[in-house]
């Protein structure tokens, strides 16, 4: 399967090795394209402490494994893997993990970005951010 949902904290390097080793086949990739996204403890002018992630469970694993697939249609790929967090999250936790393989370096890179892009502008999470004075539900995420 292409996607994780995590409910615990994860190393994405650990995460990115074990998938290749068990899932890739050694010498058909020269090229893998990864992107982490890590909780800032900023966000809107404010200071942020904490965040929770909630999914819908099936649909969420569902979008991200159709995104996955959208990816291999669109570019030569060998094979994706996305890796995303819910919960309660702390600065400097990872929060995402996108993984491309291919055979060239074009295809990975632009392949990763859309994965991510993607997952931004649709994929089914909803964040709440724990402020010093409170919390607050985001309505839209920042810009690329």
């Amino acid at each position: 399967m292409p996607s994780e949902i995590h409910s615990a904290p994860f190393d994405p390097w650990q995460a990115t090795q074990q998938y290749q080793k068990s899932q890739l086949e050694p010498g058909k990739y020269g090229a893998t394209a990864s992107f982490v996204g890590t909780m800032r403890d900023f966000n809107q002018g404010d200071n942020v402490t904490s965040m929770t992630l909630e999914h819908y469970p099936g649909m969420t694993e569902s979008y991200l494994d159709k995104i996955c697939e959208e990816a291999k249609q669109r570019w030569d790929l060998i094979d994706c893997l996305i890796i995303h967090r819910v919960g309660e999250i702390h600065p400097d936790d990872p929060i995402v993990l996108t993984v491309v393989w291919s055979a060239h370096r074009k295809e990975a890179f632009e392949a990763c970005r859309y994965l991510m892009e993607e997952l931004k502008s649709r994929a089914p999470f909803w964040k709440k951010e724990g402020l010093e004075e409170g919390h607050r539900w985001v309505d839209k995420n920042t810009p690329g």
